[in-house]
């Protein structure tokens, strides 16, 4: 009987991903990580003993892991250096590839794994000898944008249980089978470390400089508390009202320039100063191993919500590709990942260094 080990985080989604292996007649384990010791804030405990208690109901044992050195070496420090550059990072995406796909991997082989499961939403193909990422059938939900770092030895050992089901099936399964977890709010902000006052998060870590907000002309509209604390396309907390500008229109972030400090922002949504048609990007990974034909066209996600946009793509070096989308894209964010699609299949990604017209 082949060995699986679950990572269950409390949730509902790992909650059923056990069930449904359990049914389908794998050994099932289930290992909780806690990986953030620095306050009292995290809710680790309260998800440990919601993974506990489905545990108990499913009849499986469950190991507890701290990963919290690993995750502040290879995960959090990243995350930091990049706000300190005035850049928006994605945490979870670098928390897939070191943590659950790493150590948490490797922790579960050392105890006997044949392979790991994780609630994701997202499917593994194989083919041949060659697995594939393709989305998860619940197109709300897909969460593939999150793994374009998987390579092909952790696809090789890691099921997706969840691939073909919709959310709402999810919690039904749940509800069915007597799982505490099936109503629980899915988890939300940065992971591991669950949802906080950002701002006042940041604080605590990293230095704040306020500076002038100013518009594309220079004319300064108001201050802003510190670059770290605002994204491109930001509309909300800019603090810039009536008096400023001659239509009633909201005011988004542009740019941002570290040199001056100095936050940009433009009047209304379709300010050309908001769009771009081409990216570079770097730290290139590729699930097949191998970058994919150039001379074909793709799809590419410059942020975890939004559509796949039709572009093409050069090699610029051997770690560094330009894109150039058919149509400008909004408030494309250096730091952020661009994430690239062959229909429902993930072919990889990078993270976005700059952008262009």
């Amino acid at each position: 009987m082949e060995k699986v080990i679950v990572g269950m985080s409390g949730g509902v989604d790992s909650a059923v991903a056990a069930f449904l292996l359990k049914e389908s007649g794998y050994d099932v384990e289930g290992v909780f990580m806690k990986n953030w010791n620095e306050d009292d804030d995290c809710p680790a405990e309260e998800d440990y003993k919601d993974a506990l208690m489905v545990s108990e109901v499913l009849g499986i044992p469950l190991h507890s892991v701290n990963f919290s050195k690993e995750y502040w070496d290879n995960v959090f420090s990243t995350f930091l250096d990049e706000y300190k550059k005035g850049r928006t990072p994605n945490p979870d995406i670098l928390c897939n590839k070191e943590i659950k796909f790493k150590a948490f991997l490797q922790y579960c082989i050392d105890l006997g794994a044949d392979k790991i499961a994780t609630g994701h939403y997202a499917k593994i193909v194989q083919s041949k000898n060659n697995y594939e990422l393709h989305k998860g059938e619940d197109a709300n939900k897909d969460q593939s944008y999150f793994l374009y770092t998987l390579g092909q030895e952790a696809l090789s050992k890691s099921l997706f249980p969840l691939a073909a089901l919709k959310k709402e099936e999810i919690r039904e399964i749940a509800k069915s089978e007597n799982l505490s977890v099936y109503n629980k709010k899915d988890s939300t902000g940065i992971c591991f470390i669950g949802e906080r006052d950002f701002k006042t998060f940041l604080k605590t870590y990293l230095f704040e400089s306020p500076g002038d907000i100013v518009n594309s002309e220079g004319q300064v509209l108001g201050t802003h508390d510190g670059l770290m604390y605002y994204t491109l396309g930001q509309r909300q907390g800019l603090g810039i009202g009536g008096g400023h500008g001659e239509k009633n229109a909201p005011w988004y972030v542009s740019d941002k320039s570290i040199e001056k400090n100095e936050l940009i922002a433009v009047q209304g949504k379709t300010h050309p100063n908001l769009y771009h048609k081409k990216l570079e990007a770097s730290q290139l990974h590729w699930v097949s191993g191998g970058m994919p034909d150039l001379s074909q066209s793709y799809g590419a996600k410059i942020r975890y919500r939004s559509q796949d946009a039709k572009c093409t793509m050069e090699q610029i070096s051997k770690d560094k590709v330009e894109l150039t989308f058919q149509e400008a894209q909004f408030a494309i964010a250096p730091g952020q990942s661009v994430v690239f699609y062959d229909g429902d299949i993930c072919l990889g990604g990078g993270i976005i260094d700059s952008r262009s017209n």
